[in-house]
């Protein structure tokens, strides 16, 4: 099964490993990394790790650009580059023992009407090639794409049949909604976003999850962070969670998720259980490590339809309710 995955503002990101934050000190990290960044692509490093195929469309621009592709190919993901005027951006995470992150996120290049024409083109040629299962359109859009960008790549996938997995937030998810997506994958502050009102409880995210499912999604699969996740879909409301013994990383952890998600099935229970396992062993890992066939543990993953209604969602490490 081919994961297509499209991510219009991708990343180089680097992580140092540091002792403690302090404002103005001269920091030394005990250890740093430089991974493939965006959402995307770090769903097709997850699809690619677990033994799937995976293609990942991206924009590429100057030797920041060319060290992504060259890194994704020793990942064993595929790369439908489309050249653009701008560099590629570098993103930096801060990580400190105790979980917290702390991240800056560059603004990516400007995208030109020629260059997204270019990615839609490409995504087209490669879902065909591949006869790709799934598309996955992730992360946010750069400068120069309007709101409604990734409708517009929803609606074309389910004309050609491909199903359509989508993981953004803010205006751009509210668009896309009407284009149908299969599967939307938020987290509770992108949920509450688009419901527009503050999710406190599991039962809060379950009704906020009927809402966007009645505005065009198919199925929400919702990162409730340290409280679990949730899938409601035609089938009924699942839910699950998995012990984590440290949390070293949350980034690229609900991008793990999705793909785990998307490689066993892509609905249901069992999907559900991939999911939270691919998750949990996300966030043990360093950086924006994506887990392995090693790493996971779905015989340590609880998933239930008897759904918590009452429980409260916890914050992160980083203090934010996802």
């Amino acid at each position: 099964m081919t994961v297509l995955t499209i991510t219009p503002n991708p990343s180089l990101d680097r992580t140092y490993e540091i002792p403690g934050l302090g404002r103005g000190a001269v920091l030394r990290a005990g250890a740093d990394r430089v991974d493939p960044g965006g959402k995307g692509v770090n769903v097709s490093r997850a699809v690619a790790a677990a033994g799937h195929p995976t293609v990942a469309v991206l924009p590429l621009g100057g030797p920041e650009g060319a060290l992504l592709a060259q890194l994704l190919g020793g990942l064993g993901v595929a790369v439908a580059g489309v050249p653009v005027d701008g560099s590629t951006r570098v993103n930096v995470a801060l990580a400190e023992p105790d979980g917290t992150l702390t991240k800056i996120n560059a603004a990516g290049p400007d995208i030109g009407a020629a260059e997204s024409r270019a990615l839609l083109d490409t995504l087209a040629a490669e879902a065909a090639r591949s006869r790709a299962r799934w598309l996955v359109c992730s992360g946010s859009l750069p400068r120069g794409l309007s709101h409604e960008w990734y409708a517009a790549v929803v609606s074309r996938a389910r004309e050609n049949g491909v199903q359509v997995a989508l993981d953004t937030s803010g205006p751009a998810l509210a668009a896309a909604l009407s284009a149908r997506p299969d599967v939307v994958k938020p987290n509770a502050e992108e949920l509450a976003e688009v419901v527009g009102r503050t999710l406190t409880t599991v039962g809060d995210a379950v009704k906020a999850a009927d809402e966007v499912r009645a505005a065009g999604a198919g199925a929400v699969l919702a990162s409730l962070g340290a409280t679990g996740q949730l899938l409601v879909d035609n089938t009924g409301t699942y839910f699950g969670t998995a012990p984590v013994a440290t949390v070293r990383s949350d980034v690229g952890a609900g991008d793990a998720s999705l793909a785990g998600f998307l490689t066993a099935g892509g609905a249901r229970a069992r999907a559900l259980v991939s999911a939270v396992a691919h998750g949990a062993a996300a966030v043990q890992l360093p950086g924006s490590q994506m887990p392995g066939p090693d790493d996971i543990r779905p015989e340590a993953v609880t998933v239930t339809t008897d759904v918590p209604l009452d429980l409260p969602l916890l914050p992160d490490v980083n203090g934010a309710v996802r």
